[in-house]
This record gives structure tokens, sequence and C-alpha cells, in this order.
């Protein structure tokens, strides 16, 4: 049996707006984030994650920041296209685990619905997706509310 495990890493600042993407997910809130896409930080880390457990690059590669055409583009689309290469290069997505770090705004009432919408994107169970937060305690550019930043892992298996 062959088992890949990816991890993914990113970050995006607050800037303005009137709610945070978080993972497909609109959170009304009195910032946005900022970014070359819709800044949806917990997608773009689970990308990266997938794509790193096939040793297929970076989000950065597939979908360069230079290139206009994803200038404002949904980050489902980033995902959907890390799950397609799972799937061609003959893998099952075995799970999904993301950590939202913030402190603001708050993921606990917001989980259930990405969860479910992360499942949708990845076509896997429920069961297979965990998605948490924690806080900095204060400390650097989450703590200190200027961000989010974002952990992923992935593990997949052979089909």
């Amino acid at each position: 049996m062959d088992i890949r495990l990816g991890n993914g890493f990113d970050v995006h600042a607050f800037g303005t707006g009137d709610h945070v993407t978080l993972c497909g997910v609109h959170i009304p809130f009195d910032r946005g984030l900022t970014g070359h896409s819709d800044a949806d930080v917990g997608l773009h880390a689970l990308t990266d994650a997938l794509f790193g457990a096939l040793a297929e690059g970076d989000i950065g590669q597939w979908f360069p920041p230079s290139d206009p055409q994803w200038k404002g583009a949904a980050s489902h689309l980033f995902l959907e296209k890390a799950v397609e290469r799972v799937a061609a290069r003959g893998f099952q997505i075995a799970n999904l685990d993301l950590t939202l770090v913030c402190e603001a705004p708050k993921i606990g009432p917001h989980a259930a619905a990405m969860r479910a919408e992360v499942a949708g994107l990845a076509g896997i169970t429920l069961d297979r997706i965990s998605i948490k937060a924690t806080t900095s305690e204060r400390l650097g550019f989450t703590g200190r509310e200027e961000g989010i930043a974002a952990l992923a892992t992935a593990a997949l298996v052979s089909a």
C-alpha cells in the first residue's frame, strides 16, 4: 500500500471588507482577507497539503499570482484541481486536517459548515475532515489580529 502525507501552510492579512471566506464559508466580520485570489487561507493550506503529498509542487506553481486569470478567483477551484490530481495519480484522500490560527473571527460556530464544504469539495465523507482553531495567545501577527494563518495535513492512500 502506498501512503502519502503532505502538509500545507498559508497566511493572509486582514484588509477592508465585511466578511472573511474560510473553507468556502462566508463569515461576517469587520474586515476581509487580502490576497490575489479570494484569500481563503484554509482552502489554500489544504490545496498545498494535497499537492505536497503528491510531490507536485505548490499552489503558486499551479495558480501563479502573476497570472491575471487567478485574480479574485474562488479558492474552491484550487482545491478541486488538487483533488483531481489525487485521483489522476491513483490515490484516494484518507483524511484532511486543518488548523486555523486567529484571535478572530471565532471559528467554532462555523466549523461544521466548513467541514461540510470541504467534504463536498474533496469528495470524501465528513468523518474524514477535521477543522479546528487555536489562538496564538496574542503573540505575533495573528495575536495582534493582523491576519489568519492555516496549517493543513493530508493523508493519501493508493486507490
